[in-house]
């Protein structure tokens, strides 16, 4: 992994002995803006807990909540790899050792950035254990390398939210500039994961590479009012602008029950309802904490008759990021 980071000098002798971190799952793109726009929620998230050991090296010792899916092999699971990487470049890796448990608490490949949220746990824990050596603008390039070994691209929509809060914008990622966005105080999101596999990478190979000249305006036309919309507090301007006309009809096609979900969504007084990420989760957005919980309860009713078993989550925005639990 090429960086230009400095290297900053740290007395091991002040390193952490055991540390445990939350880092919050994300709803990229935010229905208009692929691969560009993204915010954190309060819930669900990932946990890691990492101890020192007196052995240099990372290992991973445990990991919860993944039925068997993920790698125990230290070089082939994002979090202890990007974890490698941070000590690599801080010329570490021959003088520290971790261990470290893995909690996932949402679902793999669900559109909410499983792989980004624990990423970012597994990077913030190893930088609080060493004594903050890097700021979270430092971290974020090891961030993205966990999301190019997780699904073969290297985007920022899922841990730039997850690692910093709040709304981000990834205006560019050659080099990355990333600019926070305002989070209205009464922006609420009803998430619902119905269980049903959609690969992110099967996701990325539906999109189109060619658009319309049309449709590409009323996706800038969008983007642009949404950000509009965050800055000016306005719900209207918010709603009328999260609008997706390039990626949805695609991948709504891998979503069962989609334009379904979204009628009860709308009916029930949503401002907005689109795909978290590349799905197959779903995100309505809303005002009200009480109607995002009726939307959430009526999808899953109504995806029952349907024989699909689903999850739901009601959450603000989360503009502070991972914290430390202990």
């Amino acid at each position: 992994m090429k960086t230009s980071l400095s290297k900053k000098k740290i007395n091991l002798d002040n390193m952490l002995d055991h540390i445990h971190v939350f880092a919050p799952a994300t709803v990229a793109n935010m229905i208009c803006g692929f691969d560009i726009l993204g915010f954190a929620l309060e819930e669900p998230g990932d946990e890691v807990i990492m101890r020192k050991t007196s052995v240099p090296g990372v290992v991973i010792t445990k990991i919860t909540g993944d039925d068997g899916r993920l790698p125990m092999d230290a070089d082939k699971n994002t979090v202890s790899a990007c974890v490698q990487f941070l000590l690599q470049h801080l010329e570490l890796e021959d003088r520290v050792g971790v261990e470290i448990e893995l909690h996932k608490h949402m679902p793999i490949g669900s559109g909410l950035g499983s792989s980004a949220a624990s990423t970012v746990a597994g990077l913030f824990a190893i930088n609080k254990m060493l004594g903050d050596p890097l700021s979270k603008e430092e971290l974020l390039p090891f961030c993205v390398e966990g999301e190019r070994l997780a699904c073969g691209h290297g985007h920022a929509d899922n841990v730039a939210p997850s690692l910093f809060g709040g709304i981000t914008l990834i205006r560019g990622h050659d080099p990355l500039d990333l600019i926070p966005l305002p989070v209205p105080e009464e922006l609420v999101a009803a998430v619902v994961f119905p269980q049903v596999d959609v690969p992110t990478r099967d996701a990325r190979q539906l999109i189109k590479e060619k658009v319309l000249l049309k449709d590409a305006v009323i996706q800038w036309g969008n983007i642009a009012g949404l950000v509009a919309g965050l800055f000016k507090n306005d719900y209207d301007l918010i709603s009328r602008s999260m609008q997706d006309v390039l990626i949805e009809p695609t991948r709504a096609i891998l979503i069962p029950q989609f334009y379904e979900m979204k009628q009860i969504a709308l009916e029930n007084g949503a401002l907005s309802f689109g795909i978290s990420g590349s799905g197959p989760s779903v995100v309505a957005i809303t005002r009200d904490k009480a109607m995002a919980k009726q939307i959430v309860e009526q999808i899953k009713a109504h995806l029952a008759e349907s024989e699909i078993e689903s999850y739901g989550y009601v959450s603000g925005v989360n503009v502070d990021g991972p914290k430390v639990l202990n």
